[in-house]
């Protein structure tokens, strides 16, 4: 199986890796929402996930022991910890208030606020394209936040309050991995939000159930296997060919947020997820056609 997938060619290899890593994300979202109807706090859920991180690098951790943690960029790699920290409660509690296919929706707008501030953060050139897209994308939200709208206010600001700090990952791993390397970023990354998630966790802490700490334990170690998948994906194939298969998870938690939730959005937000879906594609290839 292993030697027959090797022999495909580098894009057919890419798509189907950044597909399984839709799907994971996918998958992620459905057991935040069934988790959170279980009464399963976000703040537990965000200990676990930052926990199945920690978990990943743990045989790197065992292999190369505290060297793995040295740096001469602490504060980045906190400010990176915590845009993590910031971006799973956001984006966790976002599905809590808003339907799936509307939360996901709105969480593609990261790469509109990362383009806005690749410039003054990271001194990069913004092309045309990628800012055809940003404004595409802006009107996308607008349109879904129209006045008279049934959107819940508060679950979009939620959402895109995410968004914005999702791009606080984006920059902060890209300044990062300019001199330091990913086992590294990534350690860094499980201990910061593991150490920071805690508190919050104990405070707001519930008994759990064998069937809920089941649960919570799959979860906070599949999850991981998003950015694996998505970094294996870009590494055998062009990123301009296999970037925007990532928007397939779009096409499952909408379908599964009908089937077995109800939801069912209305016209004009469907109207605004496409144009916001639609200018993440155009940042998505053109950023990726850049590099």
């Amino acid at each position: 199986m292993r030697t027959r997938f090797a022999a495909l060619p580098g894009n057919l290899r890419g798509a189907i890796l950044m597909s399984l890593g839709a799907m994971v994300f996918a998958a992620e979202a459905l057991f935040i929402r069934w988790m959170s109807d279980r009464g399963i706090p976000t703040a537990t859920q965000v200990l676990f996930r930052a926990a199945g991180q920690l978990a990943w690098v743990t045989p790197l951790i065992l292999t190369r022991g505290l060297a793995l943690f040295r740096t001469d960029r602490l504060f980045m790699h906190l400010l990176r910890g915590m845009s993590s920290v910031l971006t799973w409660g956001l984006y966790f509690i976002s599905f809590t208030q808003l339907s799936l296919a509307a939360a996901t929706v709105l969480s593609f707008t990261n790469v509109m606020f990362t383009t806005i501030l690749a410039r003054p953060v990271l001194g990069e050139r913004v092309g045309a394209a990628r800012w055809a897209g940003t404004l595409l994308g802006l009107l996308g939200v607008a349109v879904m936040l129209r006045p008279g709208t049934d959107l819940p206010l508060g679950g979009a600001l939620v959402a895109l309050g995410a968004a914005l700090t999702w791009c606080g990952i984006t920059l902060t791993s890209r300044m990062l991995a300019r001199t330091e390397q990913t086992g590294t970023i990534v350690a860094w990354v499980g201990l910061v939000t593991t150490a920071f998630t805690l508190p919050f966790a104990l405070a707001t802490w519930q008994p759990l159930g064998a069937a809920d700490f089941a649960i919570l334990v799959f979860f906070g170690l599949f999850t991981p296997g998003i950015i694996w998948l998505l970094t294996e994906a870009l590494r055998v194939g062009e990123a301009s060919a296999v970037a925007p298969f990532q928007y397939l998870r779009l096409v499952v938690i909408a379908g599964f947020g009908w089937a077995v939730w109800g939801e069912a959005p209305d016209g004009w937000t469907w109207l605004g997820s496409a144009v916001i879906l639609s200018g993440a594609v155009v940042i998505t290839i053109a950023e990726a056609r850049r590099r």
